[in-house]
């Protein structure tokens, strides 16, 4: 199952008290103080996994705390540091302080590390508090209190080219035919349900990342559909392709459509880089395609299914991508 939003609550370990203690050996009954300080609470920590893919395992598991620090002891034996608790998430998750609304950690990067919650501080021993006016000071100080959160993790997917489109514009089927990728494909609208990756191959070893999310309907930016649950994973692309299926009535409408929906939903979306599709070339007579392609000429035409145009298509993303063009590609 797919999950990419997840309440958490956490809880970094409470530090272990200072100890205090004097020296007592054979032949020093009235040693000095020899307390130790106590150990470090236990850190929550985030880290980026490439191999987790959903926040799934958080749906159940959803309070966690880490270890308390020891006492200190005598002998200025510092107390046993608390373990550390580590929250593995799929990279491309935001987390936010939800009481705040702060951003706490963007781990945009496989292996990256944040310490969420540090834990409290160890309590200082009564050998920190000995001066030559008290040298047989019975006092020490006790380890700090843990951070206790209430986290919001939400998972943006990392691709480089964002599919945008209304449901069955052919979407799924252009993912499947430039990468590996192999989501649900028929001739039903809302096919998709959750996002897809696919990598795409190009030239010279060169790839990028494209993502295939559920198709946008009008008032997606409003919750309806399904488009508002998964248009914050297109928000990390640096290109948006909008596709539109050519059979349809009114392709100008549609287009706009579109482009009102995301600026609904994030006005900074709008500002990327797009280039515009009309897809299903090959269910169209060839009289009603040169009307087309005279009424959008900057428009790319494709048919996803034959690949008609895929190839020309690919080229103009890369161009997109590698900031070639002065202007946004349409």
């Amino acid at each position: 199952m797919f999950i990419d939003y997840v309440e958490i609550e956490v809880q970094s370990g409470r530090g272990g008290d200072g100890s205090i203690s004097f020296r007592r050996e054979k032949y020093i009954p009235k040693g000095g103080p020899d307390g130790g300080d106590g150990g470090r609470g236990g850190n929550v920590i985030v880290r980026a996994d490439e191999n987790i893919s959903t926040l799934l395992d958080f749906r159940y598991h959803r309070k966690y705390k880490a270890e308390n620090g020891l006492p200190g002891g005598g002998a200025l034996k510092t107390g046993r540091n608390g373990k550390d608790v580590i929250l593995k998430i799929p990279v491309g998750t935001i987390v936010k302080d939800m009481e705040t609304d702060r951003v706490l950690a963007d781990l945009d990067q496989k292996g990256m590390e944040i310490v969420i919650a540090p834990g409290g501080r160890g309590g200082k021993g009564n050998d920190h508090f000995k001066s030559p006016t008290n040298q047989t000071p019975r006092q020490a100080t006790p380890g700090s209190s843990g951070l206790k959160l209430k986290l919001s993790l939400e998972l943006k997917l990392l691709a480089d080219v964002g599919l945008v489109g209304f449901p069955n514009a052919g979407k799924s089927t252009l993912l499947s035919r430039v990468s590996a990728a192999r989501p649900k494909i028929a001739a039903y609208p809302f096919t998709t349900l959750v996002p897809n990756l696919g990598i795409v191959r190009l030239r010279d070893f060169k790839s990028f990342v494209m993502a295939d999310i559920p198709g946008i309907i009008e008032g997606a930016s409003e919750g309806k559909g399904l488009g508002l649950q998964f248009l914050r994973h297109i928000q990390r692309s640096a290109v948006l392709l909008f596709i539109v299926d050519g059979y349809v009535e009114e392709i100008k409408a549609t287009f706009d459509n579109l482009n009102a929906e995301l600026e609904k939903y994030d006005p900074d979306l709008v500002g990327r880089k797009i280039v515009r599709v009309i897809n299903k070339i090959d269910i169209i007579d060839d009289e009603k395609l040169a009307e087309l392609k005279q009424d959008f000429p900057d428009c790319r035409f494709i048919s996803a299914v034959t690949g008609a145009g895929v190839d020309e298509l690919l080229i103009d993303l890369e161009k997109a991508l590698e900031g070639t063009d002065d202007e946004p590609v349409y």
